[in-house]
């Protein structure tokens, strides 16, 4: 089995920097993802979803997805690419006072 901890990170660590810190007795996991000093997503996982591949693939692409919908990016784009099988590639984070920068977390 692949490592869940670096899969997290071969995700998201070209464009974020990554926190991973232990929540509990249960196994679960706080995932942290922040740019420029600002926090982008926050996400528990649980045991479950970090021990079972298939869950692990599905909760990044989610992360993905809404990281892109709060850039600004098209949720259809974004579904259309995920669905087509060929996978979700991460927008690049947008620089702040971009244009199409949403609100912090």
């Amino acid at each position: 089995m692949d490592n869940p901890f670096q899969i997290i990170t071969d995700a998201f660590a070209p464009d974020y920097q990554i926190n991973l810190s232990i929540q509990g007795l249960d196994g679960s996991i706080m995932l942290t993802l922040s740019n420029a000093g600002r926090i982008v997503a926050k996400r528990m996982i649980s045991a479950e979803q970090r021990n079972d591949p298939e869950r692990l693939k599905r909760l990044v692409q989610s992360i993905q997805f809404g990281i892109a919908i709060e850039q600004g990016h098209s949720a259809m784009s974004i579904l259309e690419a995920m669905t087509s099988g060929a996978g979700l590639t991460p927008p690049p984070p947008r620089v702040k006072g971009q244009p199409g920068q949403a609100a912090g977390l």
